[in-house]
């Protein structure tokens, strides 16, 4: 057993940072645009991570530095735009050298409108996000989350003005089931709009739901992916283990559910052994999982502190032979998902029961 010997296709084409280092990248679907395996999130810089702007910028710095040249990040992160400025201020004289993508969505405010996919909000945030991003173009604009209140064509529609005014290069979606993929293709083919040319779901060794349907249709639509938490919030760094101390966010006084989930904490004490005997440790074992199917174009690192990246980066060749995965398929079967991620999207009817529920003047209806 190795891991050294990949098992993953080749990148199609190289590119040369900032740094002259040349690094391997990969196209973001059909938009022509080339991307780094790995993308770095920027959900952990603000008040609910890393606190420190100037050190933010300085993890941001390291990470172009070493050869990536994708960054994420979201108008709610940091939270209410602190991301988004951090950033900014990172990329001042390196903004042409990075393929920059935001979202938007997320509620910004109390005001019922200050949030969603409707063209009102997304045409007035955008100019937010470009304000805080201190740029005049974002390369992907990417819708958040599902929103059930608004017609995806009226969202493609805003979207693709958007890219026509030279505001945006392209557009994507995330956390979308595989069924509103196809729609959004649908109604983009039916209607001339833009189409959404990526997809951000949430990947990794313990959630490997999107195999079944995510990625085969993202394939099929020429659609790149950016996976979202590939060490699953935390528990594939091997800090989590069972019988351990309990573990508690300092921050927000909560125990994330994950973290004390028994079914992904029996997974995490099978995989630790079977890192350890390729030579890894579970954090890169796990980093060199998720952008091993060819359906993922990059995976997204969100650290916290510069020790985080350095961790990270020190595993960015790691590929795993056949072996390898054949052992952790047996660990954790292609296509299934081990409990769901605190901060995963749930579909209003599965948290509403109301939802699911004929009322009762109907039911009575049904038994006259």
């Amino acid at each position: 057993m190795t891991a050294v010997t990949s098992a993953v296709p080749e990148p199609k084409s190289q590119g040369t940072e900032g740094n002259g280092a040349t690094v391997k990248t990969r196209e973001l679907g059909r938009t022509g645009i080339q991307v780094s395996p790995y993308c770095l999130g920027t959900m952990m810089f603000g008040q609910v991570g890393n606190p420190d702007p100037d050190d933010c910028v300085r993890i941001i710095h390291r990470a172009l530095d070493s050869g990536i040249n994708f960054v994420d990040t979201a108008d709610v992160y940091g939270p209410h735009g602190v991301s988004e400025e951090i950033v900014g201020k990172a990329l001042t004289g390196r903004r042409d050298d990075i393929v920059l993508a935001t979202k938007v969505n997320g509620a910004m405010g109390e005001d019922p409108n200050r949030g969603g996919s409707s063209r009102r909000w997304i045409i007035t945030e955008v100019e937010h996000s470009l304000r805080r991003l201190r740029t005049d173009h974002i390369d992907l604009y990417q819708l958040h989350h599902p929103d059930p209140r608004t017609d995806i064509e009226e969202t493609l529609s805003a979207l693709t003005d958007l890219v026509r005014s030279g505001k945006v290069r392209a557009i994507g979606s995330s956390n979308l089931p595989a069924s509103e993929i196809v729609e959004a293709q649908w109604v983009a083919d039916r209607r001339g709009l833009q189409r959404f040319r990526t997809e951000q779901p949430t990947y990794s060794l313990l959630n490997r739901g999107i195999e079944r349907e995510i990625l085969p249709v993202c394939q099929r639509y020429g659609m790149g992916t950016l996976v979202w938490s590939p060490l699953a919030m935390g528990l594939l760094t091997g800090r989590y283990r069972r019988g351990g101390p309990p573990v508690r966010n300092a921050r927000m006084n909560w125990v994330p559910r994950h973290l004390t989930d028994e079914r992904k904490l029996d997974a995490v004490e099978r995989l630790i052994p079977l890192a350890e005997e390729a030579g890894l440790s579970l954090t890169h074992l796990a980093m060199a999982f998720a952008i091993t199917h060819p359906g993922v174009t990059s995976a997204i690192i969100g650290p916290r502190t510069m020790e985080h990246l350095e961790d990270l980066l020190a595993g960015a060749a790691v590929t795993l032979d056949d072996e390898v995965l054949d052992r952790i398929d047996r660990i954790v079967p292609p296509g299934i998902d081990i409990g769901p991620l605190d901060v995963s999207y749930t579909p209003p009817a599965l948290e509403r029961a109301v939802l699911r529920r004929r009322s009762a003047d109907e039911r009575a209806a049904v038994t006259r």
